[in-house]
């Protein structure tokens, strides 16, 4: 599991409302190709390692507004799990983002290419918080499009 975090200049429930949505994910994590929403609660998540596609669907479990927002895997061929904790910080005009996010593989060892990317996931993360601080103080969060995510019907 990796743990990073990011203090950004922004109020707390401007940085819940554009950090609490997987389908936004792709816009600042580089590992996360698309994710689609096929509910309010579930999001399915496509991404490539080592030149293997890897599709998984989390639930949303918990969603406690300005506080905290975590998802875990309830099918696919990679695991992942993550929680997104806010803090408020001098007297709210500024947050601290704690991103908690754990891959692994359902069955057996991991191949080479995404036992790497475990490895590098610190690094990562690190890079995909600078990532989305510099798009949401910048105002550009919303204009980003990483990939195109659509709604799919139920």
């Amino acid at each position: 599991m990796a743990h990073e975090n990011i203090e950004v200049n922004l109020p707390l429930a401007k940085v819940y409302e554009l950090m609490s949505c997987p389908v936004d994910f792709p816009k600042f994590m580089k590992s996360i190709n698309q994710v689609n929403k096929i509910n309010s609660q579930t999001f399915e998540y496509s991404t490539e390692i080592g030149g293997e596609e890897f599709r998984w669907t989390t639930n949303i479990i918990d969603d406690l507004r300005n506080t905290r927002f975590a998802w875990i895997t309830i099918n696919g061929n990679l695991n992942q799990t993550g929680t997104i904790r806010f803090t408020p910080l001098d007297n709210g005009t500024r947050t601290r983002v704690d991103l908690s996010l754990d891959y692994r593989t359902f069955f057996g060892e991991p191949s080479a290419a995404v036992a790497k990317f475990i490895a590098e996931l610190p690094a990562i993360l690190q890079d995909d918080l600078k990532t989305f601080k510099s798009l949401v103080e910048a105002g550009t969060f919303n204009e980003t499009k990483k990939s195109v995510s659509v709604e799919a019907a139920v």
